[in-house]
């Protein structure tokens, strides 16, 4: 607007000069709101590109190529660091004081076939040794070499013959055992299949080619899949037990993620002890769905994340895993002002938090732990006691300090109670499995699929928490199950 323009306002009079400054303030209003917005929108904007695996739920796998050089500068500056206070550059591969776990020899007994390998002449003045000096000392060398026989399916084939009676002359065949009518394909064959596509995700497609080229035997994918219902059908007894067994534990960690049954959305929840896992696949990741899955009467402790289907389990019989707030509060350290200055004191806080937990694997005094945490506690409750006051300052971070006093005592259940951990990874890793099975497979593509899945990654991860071959046991399950005798359990 000109000089001249505004003088003309000004000398039309005063009720022209006050519509004047009102338009002036509304304008100047409106583009307050609209400033603000946009600069709220910025802010989600920019905390949203720096969210990675350390201060976010995204997997490492998803962080930006910026992230990795960076973790990687960081880890150079490391080694650089350890290289300076050992006093030399460090090389690669082992380091010392490393213990070596190197290939250790089988016991002789446990040999198919031994060979033996003489000099053919000596090495000093060139004499040929005869088939008669040819003869094995008390020390020797030993190399041993594992392989597969060309051909690793024996195949059986089973002949029902018809006998004329002598007497009636009528004739009968003979009935194949129970053992064998039941299907095609042996139960260590099968045990094979169902391990390779539950612990090592091979595609039902895959698994066919595989069944050609590894044991010489032509496999459909209808056949793959027959073989894993068959399976499926000999864990449910298993599986059943297994629930319970978890379900009685005083500790079980809770987690859950993504899964898709014919493209439509699922949940995959998994419940995990010291010793066992089992996992359900449900409609969706809400209350309901949990208290499906650990029932509304368990009395245990519950660790997990703070996803708002745990808010009513009661916060003395809950452990809140701590993995999870570092990540928050290195979100919250990204920021600006107070939030920066919040995030990165929770930060340190849960840095010695987890010193001092990893000293108490070491000394195992719990009195001694509930002494040093003391001070951690304290601190933590001034800072998010401070943030948590409704204020301009405490904007983008006073709801999350707020959210922590509600469940307070979640976060120290780890403190007294043996058993609990302060971290809910133990869950977690029972679902990078899955996670990576969905990725390649997409899920399942009907329910009989989904009860596969529960009770095969459920044998799969309680046989890994318990150091037992996956493979052994399916075995030992289709034969028993089969033959119809007693079922080997998973507990």
């Amino acid at each position: 607007m000109e000089r001249s323009e505004v003088e003309a306002i000004y000398d039309s009079g005063r009720e022209r000069c006050v519509d004047f400054i009102l338009e002036l303030v509304a304008s100047v209003e409106r583009l307050t709101l609209e400033t603000a917005r946009v600069q709220e929108r910025l802010r989600k904007l920019e905390e949203k590109s720096r969210a990675d695996s350390t201060n976010s739920s995204c997997p490492p796998s998803a962080d930006p190529p910026k992230t990795r050089q960076q973790r990687r500068a960081e880890a150079r500056a490391k080694a650089k660091e350890l290289s300076a206070a050992g006093g030399g550059e460090r090389k690669a591969g082992a380091q010392p004081g490393h213990k070596g776990s190197g290939r250790k020899l089988l016991g002789e007994e446990q040999v198919d076939e031994l060979v033996d390998h003489f000099p053919a002449e000596c090495r000093g003045c060139g004499h040929e040794f005869g088939a008669d000096e040819q003869v094995a000392g008390r020390r020797f060398g030993r190399h041993q070499v594992a392989e597969l026989p060309p051909t690793a399916v024996v195949v059986t084939e089973h002949r029902t013959h018809r006998l004329a009676c002598p007497g009636c002359k009528a004739r009968t065949s003979g009935v194949l055992p129970g053992d064998v009518a039941g299907s095609a394909f042996g139960p260590r064959l099968a045990a094979a299949v169902v391990t390779l596509t539950a612990r090592n995700r091979v595609s039902r497609r895959d698994m066919s080619e595989l069944a050609r080229e590894l044991f010489g035997i032509g496999m459909s994918i209808g056949s793959v899949d027959q073989i894993c219902q068959r399976a499926s059908a000999a864990l449910a007894g298993p599986h059943e037990t297994l629930i319970a067994g978890v379900l009685s534990s005083p500790v079980v960690n809770v987690d859950e993620t993504g899964w898709r049954t014919a493209g439509d959305p699922r949940t995959l929840w998994t419940a995990t002890t010291e010793r066992a896992a089992i996992f359900c696949v449900a409609e969706d990741r809400h209350r309901d769905r949990l208290l499906e899955l650990i029932g509304e009467d368990y009395a245990g402790i519950v660790g997990s994340d703070r996803w708002w289907a745990y808010d009513h389990l009661d916060p003395e019989c809950r452990q809140a895993c701590w993995a999870h707030l570092k990540r928050d509060f290195a979100r919250h350290a990204d920021g600006l002002a107070e939030q920066h200055t919040f995030g990165q004191a929770g930060l340190k806080l849960t840095s010695c938090l987890f010193t001092l937990w990893h000293a108490f694997d070491e000394h195992q005094d719990r009195e001694r732990l509930g002494r040093e945490m003391a001070t951690v506690q304290a601190e933590l409750r001034n800072l998010v006691e401070r943030a948590a006051r409704k204020s301009p300052r405490t904007k983008y971070h006073g709801r999350f300090a707020r959210n922590l006093l509600k469940l307070w005592p979640a976060l120290w259940t780890f403190v007294t109670v043996d058993g609990v951990d302060p971290t809910n990874n133990s869950a977690e890793r029972s679902l990078r499995g899955p996670v990576i099975s969905r990725r390649l497979s997409h899920g399942t593509r009907t329910q009989d699929g989904e009860r596969f899945v529960e009770r095969a990654l459920s044998a799969s991860v309680t046989c890994r928490l318990q150091t037992r071959s996956l493979f052994t046991y399916l075995a030992d399950l289709l034969t028993a199950h089969d033959r119809g005798d007693p079922l080997p359990t998973l507990t």
